[in-house]
């Protein structure tokens, strides 16, 4: 579930500032309200949750890069077990369900309807984009163990431009000049982190090859992640559904689908490109026998499910009382700390190419949103305010005329 864009909508914000339509609404996310909380709670609880979101990848890495021996004896290697993890990913998603029928049962209690939906659903609704999020994820998954976990973070940006032409093309949006100047810089962005990956030192574990697999399976992912968010717009949010529930649903689909197909992937040969022993497409059985060796492994799992969980649900607490400036000041700050994170425990090497490539990525993504209006408005008033002076002092100084000259 592409919780940021549902959160907008539901908080009255275009989804990647499309023109959704009106369903504004003045209630809160929850029986309480934020506005009574103490100044800049929400700021930093927003900062709290991008911090601990940001661990996800650095979680999920720090899990494969665990060995452990698998069933029947095998040797030692490594946990590399994409579909295992997205599971784990769906099941943190599905836990918001249970969250949003506490805040249900609260709410009952206070006489408040601010989480029940404005009109009837059907829950399979959810089942496309719930179909098309387990296949994005599950080829993000398998992406990650390709290449670096800065680089995933990186070229997850190029969502914003299929999802602009997508817009287009089904939606009938008409993006403005800004939001497609900011597409093109976006895939100028993708082209310099793409070369920074082709020029970076590559280790035993991901060759030249892999890393440009992986990054290619990344932007295939973010076409899908779109499809999912048109998808979204087009049938889900009229509905103005809870974003808990709406998170939680589509989890539930993710975690139930997956887990059910964890069965044929057991016999869907694969050769060397799984990575497990048997090589098959998941070895979900290899993947228990190895948590149940290395007790480390089910706490980086653990550490995946609770960031999702964490995120989904403080990120929902603050949305509405947030600015597009601040989401996207953590958004940035999600990515700074994937990237830090991974270069200080040597997972990754440095290279100044990506420092352009992200800052390119950056200027697309505010541009697409429509954060350079309020820079040019605030520098078109300083420019205008010192002129406006200037004139009226002129103006004041011709008009003055000694008293005695009058007299």
């Amino acid at each position: 579930m592409n919780l940021a864009c549902l959160l907008h909508l539901w908080a009255g914000d275009p989804v990647l500032h499309h023109q959704a339509p009106e369903r504004r609404s003045s209630r809160r996310p929850f029986s309480f309200c934020l506005q009574h909380l103490p100044f800049g709670f929400c700021e930093w609880l927003g900062i709290v949750a991008s911090v601990w979101s940001s661990l996800r990848e650095p979680v999920r890495r720090w899990a494969d890069n665990f060995e452990a021996e698998g069933c029947g004896g095998s040797q030692e290697h490594s946990f590399k077990h994409p579909f295992v993890q997205a599971v784990g990913m769906f099941l943190g998603e599905f836990s918001c369900l249970a969250a949003f029928y506490l805040l249900k049962c609260r709410a009952r209690r206070q006489s408040d309807s601010s989480v029940e939906p404005r009109q009837p659903f059907n829950a399979l609704l959810f089942l496309p984009p719930a179909l098309c999020d387990m296949t994005g994820t599950s080829i993000m998954y398998v992406a990650l163990n390709m290449t670096s976990a800065s680089s995933f973070q990186m070229l997850r940006g190029a969502v914003i431009i299929f999802t602009g032409l997508f817009s287009v093309a089904f939606l009938d949006r008409r993006l403005v000049p800004s939001q497609w100047l900011g597409i093109l810089i976006t895939i100028a962005g993708l082209v310099v982190v793409g070369l920074a990956d082709l020029l970076s030192k590559h280790d035993s574990q991901h060759k030249l090859s892999e890393v440009i697999t992986g990054d290619l399976l990344i932007i295939m992912a973010q076409i899908i992640i779109a499809i999912q968010m048109v998808l979204e717009e087009k049938f889900v949010y009229k509905h103005n559904i809870h974003p808990l529930q709406a998170v939680g649903i589509e989890g539930f689909f993710g975690f139930v689908i997956l887990s059910l197909l964890l069965v044929p992937m057991y016999y869907i040969p694969t050769a060397s490109f799984s990575g497990n022993p048997r090589g098959v497409l998941e070895d979900a059985l290899d993947a228990f026998c190895q948590v149940g060796r290395q007790p480390l492994i089910a706490l980086a799992l653990l550490g995946n499910i609770s960031s999702i969980a964490f995120f989904n649900f403080s990120g929902i607490s603050v949305t509405k009382e947030l600015s597009a400036t601040t989401r996207m000041v953590l958004d940035t700050l999600r990515t700074v700390v994937i990237w830090a994170f991974t270069l200080a425990l040597g997972w990754e090497v440095f290279h100044p190419l990506q420092i352009l490539g992200f800052l390119i990525l950056l200027m697309g993504t505010a541009l697409y949103n429509g954060l350079h209006r309020p820079l040019l408005a605030c520098l078109s008033r300083r420019w205008r305010h010192p002129t406006q002076e200037g004139e009226q002092e002129r103006l004041l100084g011709d008009s003055r005329t000694p008293i005695n000259e009058t007299s």
